[in-house]
């Protein structure tokens, strides 16, 4: 019997059912969903993959909080941005998924609760619930541009352990500016909470000029900034992420041992990889430039599409590689979403995907190749406009 803190399986997404079935199929699909950086034709240098055979990682000597070397490596790689770590404050983990939960493991007990923003990328509740932590959303209010509601902060149960931010968010591509950052920090000192700030996607800023650098670095509140291989490095595979640790030095102290036990007890970082860290974080550079180059060509493209169709409007989006797009609401999302998959053979997510508040919204990934990217694209809000319906395969 399954455990209620797993989150629901039994009903499979009928897009990924339709997805699958077609594949199976032989059928060739344009997917504006793929968010993975090895699967839209980068160029990876090989001298990337051989550091990891290079160095001493033939010896196994563990260090809880990760190799001297790697998180001297992680808090140097923060000066690109203007942000002065010390590597003792930086903790490492295979992915910011894990990071996540060992954060959880230790600023809550079962039953507590943690803010999430919303919309954001569905990764929460399933991280909090395997933690036995509700998620409560907080939501984003769009105003010409998405900011934090904080009447829903101030409104939120007295269970609550921490906020997390997500900067640039996931799908928004909306930063948190500095002002909204100082008033979060003035509401968890008077609450007790920690801020949890994701910034896996900060190394892609797009239509904003100076994006914030230190979301939460140098706030005085208990701290826990995120970031990982994953984005900054267009490398997945490899599962490296690391966390700083911030906020007043008593409190900083306090968390950063008892993330050296959580870590000590699973160890889950792999040697090779944290000796490669200085030669990963170097050579990382040419593979971002060539995602920064994608995802602005593509959102140019988009943004010359959506000129040619009236009824559809591409949302700001100051950095990230998502957009949303408001498309006309002929047909609910989801429908909409199943019947471009099956007569334009497009994939894109539903904006209820992402909990976005109302209808009608797709999200498309801006790291596509970028000759697939603005045809399937263009195809998609040809038919937005216009759709056939799923139930008659007829036009509405």
């Amino acid at each position: 019997m399954f455990s209620n803190r797993l989150p629901p399986y039994a009903e499979i997404n009928p897009l990924s059912r339709m997805m699958a079935s077609l594949q199976a199929a032989g059928v060739g699909i344009t997917d504006l969903t793929e968010s993975n950086p090895t699967a839209v034709g980068l160029s990876y240098p090989d001298a990337i993959f051989e550091s990891l055979g290079a160095g001493e990682s033939r010896r196994y000597a563990p260090q809880p909080l990760g190799l001297a070397v790697a998180r001297e490596t992680v808090a140097t790689d923060y000066r690109r941005r203007g942000a002065i770590v010390d590597p003792s404050q930086v903790v490492l983990s295979a992915s910011s998924s894990e990071a996540y939960s060992w954060i959880f493991k230790l600023l809550c007990d079962p039953g507590d609760a943690v803010l999430v923003p919303q919309p954001s990328y569905p990764l929460f509740e399933h991280l909090t619930r395997l933690e036995a932590v509700q998620a409560v959303p907080y939501h984003l209010a769009y105003q010409g541009r998405w900011e934090i509601d904080f009447d829903a902060l101030i409104k939120a149960p007295t269970n609550v352990r921490a906020v997390l931010i997500v900067s640039p968010n996931n799908p928004t591509g909306s930063y948190v500016t500095r002002d909204e950052a100082r008033r979060l920090t003035e509401i968890c000192q008077s609450r007790g909470w920690a801020v949890v700030a994701d910034e896996v996607f900060a190394d892609y800023p797009l239509d904003i000029s100076a994006p914030p650098t230190e979301s939460v670095l140098n706030l005085d509140v208990l701290s826990f900034t995120l970031g990982g291989a994953s984005k900054s490095l267009g490398l997945p595979q490899i599962k490296l992420g690391w966390m700083v640790v911030g906020g007043p030095a008593p409190q900083r102290g306090r968390a950063l041992a008892a993330l050296e036990l959580i870590a000590d007890t699973f160890l889950s970082v792999s040697t090779p990889v944290q000796q490669a860290a200085p030669a990963l974080l170097t050579m990382g550079k040419a593979v971002r430039d060539q995602i920064r180059a994608r995802t602005a060509t593509n959102l140019a493209v988009a943004r010359d599409i959506v000129r040619e169709h009236p009824a559809c409007s591409a949302l700001p989006v100051e950095g990230g590689w998502s957009l949303v797009v408001r498309v006309p609401a002929i047909l609910p999302e989801e429908a909409l979403a199943l019947a471009l998959l099956e007569h334009e053979r497009v994939l894109v997510h539903p904006g209820y995907f992402f909990d976005l508040a109302h209808e009608a919204f797709i999200v498309v990934s801006l790291i596509p190749r970028s000759d697939e990217f603005a045809d399937a694209f263009a195809r998609t809000l040809r038919f937005a406009a216009a759709p056939v319906s799923p139930s008659n395969g007829h036009r509405r």
